[in-house]
């Protein structure tokens, strides 16, 4: 198994960062052109939220991200120390009453692009989101 664990700040520049980590760590594993795409556009979407929605620009807040490789398949964890909240309580974004509101947008992006999401309150407190990409 392939690790790498890194920590951010709640700051905005810190999605560039970790779109980068996520990129170097997939071509370490071989990913192909698409997956290394989905990777990017999920790993932006969590991160942004988790900067955002989670931690809310609280600098004091770090966003801790795990990237994972085990035999075929990539696991990305990006965690906030925010309050949590309930993706079912996220309105749908492809409903048509829906469709000029921003919110949502990346948890559909992020069910779309990668091969399993779950959003989980860890210990501790805040929200983790875990994705997983086959190869």
């Amino acid at each position: 198994m392939n690790t790498q664990e890194i920590k951010l700040p709640s700051r905005i520049e810190s999605v560039d960062a970790a779109a980068e980590a996520a990129d170097e760590f997939a071509k370490k594993c071989g990913c192909g052109d698409e997956c290394v795409y989905a990777l990017d556009l999920a790993i932006r979407e969590s991160v942004a939220n988790a900067v955002k929605h989670g931690n809310k620009f609280d600098e004091n807040k770090d966003v801790e991200i795990r990237f994972s490789e085990s035999g075929d398949v990539i696991e990305i964890c990006v965690r906030d120390f925010g309050s949590g909240f309930s993706v079912a309580d996220v309105p749908d974004p492809t409903d048509p009453e829906n469709l000029l509101k921003s919110n949502g947008r990346g948890i559909l992006f992020m069910n779309s692009f990668m091969d399993e999401v779950k959003w989980e309150n860890p210990p501790g407190g805040g929200l983790q989101v875990k994705m997983r990409k086959k190869l």
